[in-house]
């Protein structure tokens, strides 16, 4: 039994990404019932405000008071998502270098080449 229920746990992020992909599809603010009901309704209200305070800490989403609860909007996609937790992860860590030139050299050779393409497109946004 024990088993069951842990295999058919979800871990925090798939969470996250399942509400960011509700609001998505939204065609506006939402409230915090409506997400759970667009999720199928097996998730906990408590949980989805859980989920979707923890994405307003992370910034990934927004949200207005109407009447006595919140109205929801995402602020991030998956990628902005993606980019604030790789940020967070790199500044937790002592020796910002060494994490950096070691994330670098473990890039395939089309990575390294967007990321190339990337820096070089940023570099030439700040001069203008």
């Amino acid at each position: 039994m024990a088993d069951d229920r842990r295999r058919s746990r979800r871990g925090q992020g798939e969470l996250e990404m399942l509400v960011l992909s509700a609001l998505r599809v939204a065609d506006g603010p939402v409230t915090a019932g409506w997400v759970q009901e667009r999720l199928g309704g097996d998730l906990a209200y408590t949980t989805v405000i859980t989920i979707l305070t923890r994405l307003l800490a992370k910034g990934a989403v927004t949200r207005e008071r109407t009447g006595r609860s919140f109205a929801w909007t995402p602020a991030s996609d998956q990628a902005g998502l993606a980019a604030h937790r790789m940020r967070r992860v790199l500044d937790a860590e002592n020796d910002r270098e060494a994490v950096l030139a070691s994330f670098v050299t473990g890039l395939g050779p089309d990575d390294e080449r967007l990321l190339r393409e990337l820096l070089g497109q940023a570099r030439s946004e700040g001069e203008n």
